[in-house]
């Protein structure tokens, strides 16, 4: 198992890069927060998870340890593979992804391409129950108003951005009218 790689960036392909490691080029499938960490000709370290196929072997990147461990939890979870799970790692940091299954937020998997209801819905069950995550119930109003602005047309992120300019304290609907406010 490749599981670090320190090396410097040569190329960019579609989906990450080429690391060039004492000189052997590795092709890498980054995450998004790994990608931003490359820069051309300086030296960078990524952590790596080597997928094994009948077919191919595959190199994936991750900034940091707890991204390829998330990513290594979402392969166990029938009907994700390795594409899947890096966009679903690099959709989120670990901890929003860790706070999403906890309140069984399936909405936020549904809105990655790629992943439906069913697939969202065995996410959140079979890593809540592998990540042993407990709690977060005073999460649920933040969920309330997030929805609302999405069904007032914004989309995830774009709500979520939305709510993150209010103040927390508030109920529900005091920072969903604070997000349409300022809009």
């Amino acid at each position: 198992m490749i599981g670090r790689l320190t090396g410097i960036p040569v190329a960019r392909t579609l989906d990450g890069v080429i690391l060039d490691v004492q000189g052997v080029g590795y092709a890498l499938r980054l995450t998004a927060r790994a990608l931003r960490k490359t820069e051309p000709e300086r030296e960078v370290t990524v952590e790596t998870y080597l997928h094994v196929r009948e077919d191919a072997l595959q190199l994936y990147g991750f900034a940091e340890p707890a991204e390829r461990e998330l990513f290594e939890q979402l392969l166990s979870v029938s009907g994700v593979g390795p594409k899947v799970a890096l966009a679903i790692v690099s959709g989120s940091t670990p901890a929003d992804l860790r706070r999403a299954i906890a309140l069984e937020d399936t909405s936020r998997f549904m809105a990655i391409p790629g992943i439906g209801k069913k697939t969202a819905q065995r996410v959140v069950l079979e890593l809540k129950e592998k990540l042993g995550i407990e709690g977060f119930e005073d999460g649920a109003p933040d969920l309330v108003a997030r929805d609302a602005l999405v069904e007032l047309g914004y989309t995830l992120p774009e709500a979520e951005r939305a709510l993150a300019q209010t103040d927390p304290e508030l109920s529900p609907e005091e920072r969903v009218r604070q997000a349409l406010k300022a809009a």
